[in-house]
């Protein structure tokens, strides 16, 4: 992987460090609204009387969610939008494809961004109607452009990971779905040192089942 400075970058040349900022409000705030949605569709789940109508399950989906992550870079807190797409071939129900693009855009001081692309397997665990657990591994591209336009970077990146969707609908769902990235060639910004990058963080969203397989 190759970084492009961008401007003339002088020998030597350091960021200025940033105080850490306290992210507890937010932090709090997501915790309690991501057990919020696992106990009330778990309760809408149990709570269902007589026999519930039978459904077709989704084949192909497209969503969309919003991210809140750590950038493991100077401390930052960042946030952003992204968009997916899961694939579940009609022949193998728990095994499937997804992919993903997301741009951390919010939060990150001196135009610091960060973006990802990535595809990879998921296997989807069936174990009821309402609540469906995933878990992930994804690879990719993973982008950052560094703080005062110094320089824009490009780099493997890997992700394993894991969530759960939560059926609203034949066709919609909403998503809360965790991500640990690993940058394994991650080069810092000329003066700063140069470790592997591990941005985290969790996600919240909604899809939508464009076509329609196995019946439930």
């Amino acid at each position: 992987m190759t970084l492009a400075a961008g401007g003339q970058v002088g020998c030597g040349l350091k960021l200025p460090s940033r105080a850490v900022k306290s992210f507890w409000g937010e932090e709090m705030f997501l915790r309690c609204l991501i057990l919020g949605e696992v106990l009330f569709f778990t309760t809408f789940a149990f709570a269902q009387v007589g026999p519930a109508a039978t459904y077709a399950e989704p084949v192909l989906t497209t969503g969309g969610f919003y991210s809140f992550f750590d950038a493991n870079y100077e401390s930052y807190r960042m946030t952003g939008l992204g968009t997916y797409i899961d694939w579940t071939p009609p022949m193998f129900w728990y095994f499937g494809a997804e992919g993903e693009s997301r741009w951390l855009i919010f939060k990150g001081a001196n135009n610091l961004r960060e973006y990802n692309y990535l595809a990879g397997p998921r296997y989807t665990f069936f174990i009821g109607r309402v609540v469906h657990p995933y878990a992930k591994l994804l690879a990719g591209a993973g982008e950052i452009n560094f703080p005062y336009h110094l320089a824009h970077g490009g780099y493997l990146a890997i992700a394993p990971g894991g969530g759960a969707d939560f059926s609203l609908h034949q066709r919609w769902r909403m998503r809360a779905d965790y991500e640990y990235q690993i940058w394994p060639n991650f080069v810092g910004a000329p003066g700063i040192p140069s470790n592997a990058l591990k941005p985290n963080g969790v996600s919240v969203g909604v899809s939508f089942g464009i076509f329609n397989g196995r019946s439930m």
